[in-house]
């Protein structure tokens, strides 16, 4: 059955003094995500350090161990006892992936090379969310779907003699990239994705970290990823990074409440994952990289910021995939700046978790800040601060409720959020941590 979350928990956030200390975020979601499918694909045992031990992760650790992988946690460290490439078996139920989009679609292409049938499942939020656009590719490829159905819940059939294809992305999506590929992973021959805009390349990485061949080629502004079918993957050790998207949250609140002085040690820095510390860069935030190195095939560094007086600036559609998690909280930092801040090329926004484009949209005026929508544009106009005092509406949607109680934290009233139970898809630690460096939050007023 799919995940039921508790009854709505309101939480408000109130100003509070200045953040400041060392800290870390949990791993990357993303490459926790990847490690474990690509562990359960490769021969032999994986271990895996800091995965983020979150519901999203978690409900893919479950459905690798129905498909007959064991995932497992020994002390501090995930393992992975993997079957090989086609070496997954017919699961005995349904597949249940909670809120996780990612888990999701990147599963379907790790079983679409296989001779199973699987029924996929998730909660009402990701019931609601289009599928069809990973489905499709690997219908090509010689995937089958029930129904020709193109949202949870649905039943697959794979099949061990997938045809390869060339596949050019009708929109920058690194999940549609990832699931292809990893589809490819377990098909005779080549398979190719062409983007004519850069994507998360963490499965390209990975899949690399693990034995397989791929090339990247980029020409006049298009690159071709290319995997070497039937790949013969080993198991790894894998260490992930700190999650972006998470040390987002904090980062941000150093940057709009006074005095705050932060590092977030151990961050994952890949370039296209830093869209948004290079636009709060430009907005005159002091954020700065340190102690950069590289583990386990990935940039890191220690990220620290600093409180700042912030400008409104324009954010190019070009940027959009390299930060699209972080809008709703960008959105917010750019309320305390000064002057409008534009930001283009949101439509993959409108088919997140929620209708993120609108609902940040009425976040923000709920708490006194002008706010237009037009078309796939945000436009907040900052005035240096925010009146605060509403109540913003979740969806269900964790990031929405991270970046609002965020926004509390330097308004001149407290902002309530309608719900917090599904900031555990992604960032369980978030209230304790945010507490830890100097955050106030507490139970709604009546």
């Amino acid at each position: 059955m799919p995940v039921t979350h508790p009854p709505p928990a309101p939480l408000a956030s109130q100003s509070t003094g200045p953040l400041r200390g060392h800290v870390r975020v949990p791993g990357d979601k993303s490459i926790s995500h990847r490690a474990l499918m690509l562990g359960a694909l490769a021969s032999g045992r994986t271990r895996i350090r800091g995965l983020l031990e979150a519901e999203d992760v978690i409900n893919t650790a479950r459905a690798l161990t129905t498909l007959g992988v064991p995932a497992r946690k020994a002390g501090d460290t995930w393992e992975i006892l993997g079957r090989g490439t086609g070496g997954l078996a017919q699961p005995e139920g349904p597949l249940d992936f909670g809120n996780s989009g990612t888990g999701t679609r990147l599963m379907m292409g790790v079983i679409a090379p296989h001779d199973i049938t699987v029924a996929m499942t998730g909660d009402a939020s990701l019931s609601q969310r289009p599928m069809g656009r990973v489905l499709d590719p690997l219908k090509r490829m010689g995937l089958e779907v029930e129904d020709d159905a193109d949202r949870l819940p649905l039943t697959i059939r794979g099949s061990a003699r997938l045809t390869p294809i060339v596949y050019e992305l009708p929109v920058p999506s690194a999940q549609l990239k990832s699931a292809i590929l990893l589809a490819g992973a377990g098909t005779a021959g080549e398979t190719t994705v062409i983007e004519r805009a850069a994507t998360r390349d963490h499965t390209e990485r990975m899949l690399r970290h693990f034995g397989a061949e791929v090339s990247t080629v980029a020409d006049n502004g298009v690159t071709r990823i290319t995997i070497r079918g039937e790949a013969e993957l080993e198991g790894r050790e894998v260490t992930v990074p700190g999650d972006p998207s998470s040390a987002a949250f904090l980062i941000a609140a150093a940057l709009i409440v006074p005095g705050s002085d932060l590092t977030i040690e151990g961050v994952l820095v890949n370039p296209t994952r830093t869209g948004l510390y290079t636009t709060l860069q430009e907005m005159g935030g002091d954020v700065t990289f340190l102690n950069a190195r590289e583990e386990g095939g990935e940039p890191v560094a220690d990220i620290r910021a600093r409180f700042s007086k912030l400008s409104g600036v324009s954010v190019p559609a070009a940027r959009a995939p390299s930060m699209i998690d972080e809008y709703p909280m960008l959105a917010v930092v750019a309320a305390f700046a000064h002057g409008a801040t534009r930001m283009d090329g949101l439509a993959e926004l409108k088919v997140k978790e929620s209708d993120r484009l609108a609902a940040t949209a009425a976040g923000l005026a709920a708490n006194g800040v002008r706010a237009e929508v037009e078309g796939d544009t945000l436009i907040v106009h900052g005035r240096g601060g925010v009146a605060g005092g509403g109540l913003v509406a979740t969806h269900l949607d964790h990031r929405m409720a991270m970046s609002f109680l965020v926004m509390g934290l330097a308004s001149e009233r407290p902002v309530t959020v309608d719900d917090t139970a599904m900031i555990a898809t992604s960032f369980p630690e978030f209230r304790p941590l945010m507490e830890r460096i100097g955050a106030r939050f507490g139970e709604a007023a009546a």
